[in-house]
């Protein structure tokens, strides 16, 4: 059998056992207390969707012992078309299969599949032909979260129960073994643990309070990519975080991303409306505007730290991930023709060093974010604009040898952009870099320029981050070295401690010392078993611990204890500096 085609059995069966879970549900807990809503195959398995009384975890095994009762009876699944009339009659029980119904035309044929003779769900398909086709399949109930019904705050939060399921046990086993590893590393546990962030639900989802620890490597990030954009010409600004919604409506943001906003007054009632900056490109073009332009200016690179404020759904809201105010690296650049090709390159070259240096770039890939033709709503400009422009793109893609792959409907409203993508350790993607050729928007602002010629102009414009999200970028770095943060990027680089109070004062001054020479460390000078100490510090994944006693203060030298079990004695305090300051300025990993 070919991959695709197994891919394709293996999806059929999970989206059976979907319906099997429903059946199962429904048997145990009564059918007139439970109700339907949807139950999709996943990547690992499969969910279902109950508007139902809260299940407990004690729950999980009569469940999964009831599917089982289910598929070893070899019950049919059964498809019937019938018309949306028929669909209202058999399911009028069933308020969220009612509601999927009334949303479709009046002339379109439905399907159901019955499940012998006492379940039914309207589903497209496909299906096994009988439940023995399932019996050497193994699954596995993992967890149960809320969901709103149709990924909407304003509905009725329903359960998901979510279902491991594989064709073996063995590789059941196999994968359960590997979340068990991820979930080591998944910042929203460790991130917490470490204490680099924390949420308190009165806040809000999205709206992540950083720690110190957290806030400290953030700022050594940002101050890295500002001295690197600088050495590459880049011009710092600093604009408003909200400004009239009327800058919004010539960039087109106000009628293509008005929802993802936070807008502040109503149209129809206030005097002046403000929004909640989702990004700073509106505002950095008055730069540009500040005064004539001619082609000798171009190309011209301007680079700001830029505080967002994205309304995403609480449930899209995940840990450092996904948020609703976040910071970035936001940058634009003014450009020519003859100069997009080449400053392109040099968005991407900084980009690429960047994640290497961080040592995140051998977990990405390029995606090519096209438009849709067949949405043309949600974009501005032309059929041929778009073409040639993303024709464009493609040849620099070619010329640069970039390894990517195309997706529709991804693009920008106003152009083609290539996403730097990186998965995080549960295999869900997203963008970490984000570089995007903008054929548009200069026209709206009246951006032009005065070309050799005198002729007036308008520049392409890039749209790019250096890192993107400095929330998101910690947040795979903390996944990525399982909390043990490069020396460089550490918030505390070295612990101090001494063994007894005869040795206090050696231990201070070696602090002072290291904290003169600009090493990031801290002393610990509690009144606890030299064990108890050390065993916090590598519990805190902190780098390096000195060590100090009666016979280092006599000797005048340190014991160091590193995270990677590296052992030392008789070492003097300086040698130890040197070697941390070209640990830190090679950017060591």
């Amino acid at each position: 059998m070919k991959e695709n085609e197994k891919e394709q059995e293996i999806q059929m069966c999970r989206h059976s056992l979907s319906h099997v879970l429903a059946k199962a549900v429904k048997n145990l807990f009564g059918k007139e207390n439970v109700k339907i809503a949807i139950g999709p195959a996943i990547d690992n398995g499969f969910y279902y969707d109950f508007d139902m009384e809260s299940i407990t975890q004690e729950k999980f095994a009569d469940i999964e012992k009831e599917m089982k009762a289910i598929i070893n009876k070899n019950e049919y699944f059964k498809r019937v078309e019938i018309s949306k009339k028929e669909a209202l009659k058999i399911f009028k029980d069933e308020p969220y299969k009612v509601e999927l119904i009334n949303n479709l035309p009046e002339e379109e044929i439905l399907t159901c599949y019955y499940l012998g003779d006492d379940y039914v769900d309207l589903c497209c398909g496909p299906h096994v032909e009988n439940t023995s086709k399932l019996q050497g399949y193994a699954y596995k109930i993992n967890r149960i979260s809320g969901a709103y019904w149709r990924n909407n705050e304003n509905n009725k939060m329903l359960q998901r129960i979510y279902v491991y399921a594989f064709p073996d046990k063995k590789q059941l086993n196999e994968y359960i073994i590997k979340i068990e590893e991820a979930l080591k590393r998944d910042h929203n546990k460790l991130g917490r643990e470490l204490e680099y962030f924390t949420t308190v639900d009165y806040i809000g989802q999205g709206l992540p309070i950083i720690l110190p620890k957290g806030s400290k490597t953030i700022q050594i990030l940002q101050r890295f990519v500002e001295d690197e954009e600088e050495k590459r010409g880049y011009l710092l600004t600093k604009t408003p975080f909200m400004s009239k919604n009327d800058l919004f409506k010539i960039s087109g943001h106000w009628d293509h991303y008005k929802d993802s906003m936070f807008v502040l007054g109503d149209e129809n009632k206030d005097k002046e409306v403000f929004c909640l900056r989702p990004m700073t490109c509106p505002f950095q073009y008055q730069v540009y505007l500040n005064k004539p332009r001619s082609y000798k200016d171009l190309p011209m690179r301007l680079g700001e730290t830029s505080t967002l404020f994205r309304n995403e759904a609480s449930g899209e809201c995940h840990g450092l991930i996904r948020l609703r105010q976040f910071t970035i690296s936001e940058g634009h650049l003014m450009v020519r023709p003859d100069q997009l090709e080449s400053e392109f390159k040099g968005c991407l070259n900084l980009g690429t060093f960047i994640l290497k240096t961080l040592g995140l770039y051998e977990d990405v890939s390029f995606r090519f974010s096209k438009w849709d033709e067949n949405n043309r709503k949600k974009y501005i400009g032309s059929k041929e604009q778009w073409e040639k422009v993303q024709n464009e793109m493609r040849k620099i893609l070619i010329d640069l040898d970039v390894d990517f792959y195309e997706a529709d409907g991804e693009a920008a409203f106003y152009g083609p952009k290539l996403d730097i993508q990186i998965k995080n350790v549960f295999g869900k993607e997203d963008t970490i870099i984000t570089i995007q050729i903008d054929f548009q928007i200069a026209e709206r602002f009246n951006m032009v320029y005065i070309d050799s010629d005198g002729s007036k102009k308008y520049p392409y414009i890039i749209h790019r981050t250096s890192l993107g999200c400095y929330e998101r970028t910690l947040a795979y770095l903390i996944e990525k070295y399982a909390g043990a943060l490069p020396l460089w990027i550490s918030a505390e680089q070295v612990r101090v401690m001494n063994i007894s109070d005869n040795s206090l004062d050696y231990a201070n001054s070696i602090y002072d010392e290291l904290s003169k020479e600009g090493i990031r460390a801290k002393l610990d000078a509690r009144n606890e078993k030299i064990g108890y100490k050390i065993r916090e510090s590598l519990s805190q994944k902190v780098p390096y611990i000195i060590i100090v006693g009666e016979g280092e203060k006599d000797q005048n030298t340190i014991s160091i204890r590193g995270r990677n079990n590296e052992n030392l004695s008789n070492v003097k305090l300086e040698d130890f500096i040197v070697r941390l300051k070209e640990e830190v300025s090679s950017h060591k990993n």
